[in-house]
């Protein structure tokens, strides 16, 4: 059953386990028995989810507000990180006397048009 939280005016808020089908009905406080409504007060938390999940939420979550610098996104990459990395490797190429281009590390099994 899932815990979700409610507050009393006299009181202040409290948690209370329930069913899912009395999510919205309001539950009387646990100290003085007055009916208290249902609030969100904090945000859900995922300790049930995969640890590899939960630090993409929270990527997520961090960078909605305040991005990476492309300093800070540099120092999580290697110099020399494909995706960094301005510069292409050179590909070998060939013209013949017609002016055709040939790539002749590619695929030597597949004919140029």
């Amino acid at each position: 059953m899932p815990v979700y939280e409610y507050l009393c005016e006299t009181c202040g808020p409290f948690t209370e386990m329930r069913p899912m089908a009395e999510f919205d009905r309001p539950q009387p406080c646990e100290t003085c028995g007055q009916s208290a409504p249902r609030v969100i007060l904090t945000a859900p938390s995922f300790a049930c989810m995969p640890a590899d999940k939960r630090v993409a939420h929270a990527t997520n979550e961090r960078s909605r507000n305040a991005p990476k610098t492309l300093g800070e996104y540099k120092a999580s990459h290697g110099a020399n990180c494909g995706c960094c990395s301005s510069k292409k490797p050179a590909r070998l190429m060939t013209k013949t006397r017609s002016g055709a281009k040939g790539f002749p590390t590619a695929r030597p099994w597949m004919i140029s048009h």
